[in-house]
C-alpha cells in the first residue's frame, strides 16, 4: 500500500475511465472511418477491424492471471503508456508505403495493451472502493468512458476533416495519432501519481497453476449451465444485424454519392456521431435501463429486440432516400443511435440476470460478454464482403431480416422476470 495518502476518488476516476475509453474507441471506430478516407475497400476494413475486437472478446481468458501482479495499478499505468507508445507508432505508421499492414499490426498491439487495461482498470476500481462508493461512482464511471467518445467520434473527426483539406489525409491522420500520443502519455503520467497503490495481498499465495486449475473450473461451470447453448446462440444472433449495420452505416454516409453513399465528409460524420448522435445513444440508454426496470426484462425483451432492429430500418431508409440535407440526415442518425442504446440494454441485462447468476457470478459474467463480443466480432467481419455483394439498399434490408431470428429464440431461452438475487463470485 503507497504510504502517501490515498487521493479522492473523484481525483483519479476520471482520468482513468476517460483512457478506457479513448483507447477503444480509437481502435474499433476511428480507425475504419480513418481507412476509408484512405481508399481501402469496405470488406478489408470490416475484417481486420473486426478482428482486432477479438481482444476484448478473449480477454476474460487471461484475466485471472492478472491477479498474479502485484499492483492493479502498476498494470494500468503499463498499459496506458504501452498505448501512448502505440499511438505514437500509428503516426509513423501512416507515413510508410506499406502503411495498411503497419497500422493493422500497431492496432493490434493497441487493441491488446486496451483489453488488459480494462481488466485491470475495472479490478483496480472495485478494490479500491467499498460497495456503497462503487454505486456512488458508477454513473461517473460511464459519464467519463463516454466523454471519450465524444472526443473521437466529435473532436477528433472534426479537426481531421479540417487538416485533411489542408494536408492530406495520411499527414493529417499522423497528426491525429500524435497528438493522442502525447494525450495519453500526460493522462498516464497524471494516473502514475493519482491512482490507489491497491495491492492484492489477499491473492499473495495464488499461482500460475492455481489459477489456471480456477479457469478451467468456471469455464467448465459455465458451459454445464441448464440451457447454455440455447443462451449463447440468442446472444450471438441479438447482434447479428447490429454488428453489421454500426461497421458499414458510417462507412455508407461516407462513401461518395455515385457509388450509393451519402458522399458526407469526415467533418461531418463527426459533428453528426459526437454531438447529437452519442447524446441520442446515452438517452437511449437510460431509459432503456428505466423501461426495463419497470416492466421486466422478460416483458421488456421484444420491445428491446425491436429496437435493435432501428438503426438498420434507419440506414435502409437513408440509403432508399439519399438525403441532401444535413439535418434530415443528423435527424435519422440520432433516431438510429437512440434505438441501439434502448435496444442495447437489454443483452447486457439478459447477461447479467440470466447467464451470469450461480457460483462464479462475476467470472460467468465476463464469459457471456466475451460471447456477445464474439457475436458481434463475426457479424463485423463478415459485413464487408455481405455488402459489396449486395450494394448499400439490399445490405442494409438485410440486416433488417438479421433480427427475425432473435426475435424468434426469444419464446425458447428462459428469460427471469425479476432480477436473480447476488450470489459471490
Amino acid at each position: 500500500m503507497s504510504s502517501r495518502p490515498t487521493l479522492a476518488p473523484m481525483r483519479w476516476i476520471p482520468s482513468l475511465y476517460f483512457v478506457q475509453g479513448m483507447q477503444f474507441f480509437v481502435v474499433m471506430l476511428i480507425a475504419g472511418l480513418m481507412f476509408k478516407n484512405m481508399g481501402v475497400a469496405n470488406d478489408q476494413i470490416a475484417r481486420w477491424t473486426g478482428v482486432l475486437g477479438l481482444a476484448w472478446a478473449f480477454k476474460p481468458l487471461w484475466s485471472p492471471f492478472l491477479e498474479l501482479a502485484r499492483s492493479k495499478k502498476l498494470i494500468v499505468v503499463a498499459m496506458q503508456f504501452t498505448g501512448a507508445v502505440g499511438l505514437g507508432l500509428m503516426a509513423l505508421a501512416l507515413q510508410l508505403p506499406m502503411y495498411f499492414a503497419a497500422s493493422i499490426a500497431v492496432l493490434f498491439l493497441l487493441a491488446y495493451a486496451s483489453a488488459t487495461h480494462d481488466i485491470a482498470c475495472d479490478g483496480l476500481y472495485m478494490a479500491a472502493l467499498d460497495s456503497k462508493q462503487q454505486a456512488a461512482y458508477a454513473g461517473w464511471q460511464g459519464a467519463f468512458f463516454n466523454a471519450s467518445k465524444f472526443l473521437t467520434l466529435g473532436g477528433l473527426l472534426v479537426l481531421a476533416g479540417h487538416l485533411e483539406k489542408s494536408l492530406g489525409v495520411f499527414n493529417a491522420w499522423s497528426i491525429i495519432f500524435a497528438a493522442l500520443a502525447l494525450l495519453l502519455a500526460l493522462l498516464a503520467a497524471y494516473n502514475a501519481y493519482a491512482l490507489p497503490g491497491t495491492l492484492n495481498t489477499e491473492h499473495a499465495d495464488l499461482t500460475v497453476s492455481s489459477v489456471f486449475a480456477t479457469l478451467k473450473e468456471v469455464v467448465a461451470d459455465f458451459l454445464s449451465k441448464p440451457g447454455i447453448w440455447l443462451a449463447i446462440l440468442f446472444i450471438v444472433l441479438f447482434r447479428f444485424g447490429e454488428g453489421q449495420v454500426q461497421t458499414i452505416g458510417p462507412l455508407f454516409l461516407i462513401e461518395a454519392r455515385d457509388k450509393g453513399g451519402l458522399g458526407l465528409s469526415t467533418e461531418q460524420v463527426g459533428g453528426i456521431y459526437g454531438t447529437a448522435g452519442t447524446a441520442a445513444f446515452l438517452v437511449g440508454s437510460i431509459l432503456g435501463g428505466y423501461f426495463t426496470s419497470w416492466l421486466s426484462l422478460k416483458r421488456a425483451m421484444p420491445m428491446l429486440i425491436l429496437a435493435m432492429a432501428v438503426p438498420n430500418a434507419v440506414f435502409y431508409y437513408l440509403s432508399a432516400s439519399l438525403p441532401t440535407d444535413l439535418f434530415h440526415i443528423g435527424a435519422a442518425i440520432s433516431v438510429e443511435m437512440f434505438g441501439y442504446g434502448f435496444g442495447f440494454v437489454g443483452m447486457i441485462l439478459y447477461i447479467m440476470q440470466a447467464v451470469a447468476p450461480g457460483r462464479y457470478q462475476t467470472a460467468h459474467y465476463a464469459l457471456g460478454s466475451g460471447v456477445m463480443q464474439l457475436g458481434f466480432i463475426f457479424s463485423k467481419t463478415i459485413s464487408g464482403d455481405i455488402q459489396l455483394a449486395m450494394g448499400y439498399q439490399s445490405f442494409f434490408l438485410w440486416t433488417i431480416a438479421c433480427g427475425l431470428p432473435a426475435l424468434l429464440l426469444m419464446f425458447f431461452v428462459k428469460i427471469p422476470a425479476t432480477a436473480s438475487p447476488a450470489t459471490s463470485s
